[in-house]
């Protein structure tokens, strides 16, 4: 192999070894914002359904569902949502160690402005970054 093929083939690697990391930091916004999407959707159900593993063992299905009925459909659409700031964590007080993302959004409803959205992702068992707690202030 020339020095110029090994040359461009750790470029390569490197590349793609990058690209690795960046979508491993983006991942967890990723998944906050498809999921947000499906609460957006009113889909509160399959919201549950697609949340981390101890976000179900804290709270039923139906529970779930009828908590988002109550505090959520209230506010109306979505006007806007802007991203405040994301914070790494292994430590969250009442939750077992893990990898979680803190994230806030400064966030306007249709029926209620100037509201703090704070969404938490958590690196499940499986290695998948999924939702596991939700708040609106």
């Amino acid at each position: 192999m020339t020095t110029t093929r090994r040359l461009l083939a750790l470029g390569v690697a490197a590349w793609v070894l990058a690209g690795g990391v960046l979508r491993a930091a983006e991942a967890p916004e990723k998944a906050a914002q498809a999921w947000l999407a499906t609460v957006d959707a009113g889909k509160y159900a399959e919201s549950w359904d697609e949340a981390a593993a101890l976000f179900k063992g804290a709270v039923s299905r139906t529970d779930w569902v009828a908590a988002l009925e109550k505090v959520r459909k209230p506010l109306g659409k979505i006007v806007s949502r802007k991203l405040r700031g994301s914070k790494f964590t292994t430590d969250i007080p009442g939750a077992p160690p893990g990898e979680y993302v803190i994230i806030q959004y400064d966030t306007s409803f249709a029926n209620a402005a100037g509201k703090t959205e704070t969404i938490t992702p958590m690196k499940d068992k499986d290695g998948v970054w999924r939702v596991s707690g939700y708040y609106i202030k």
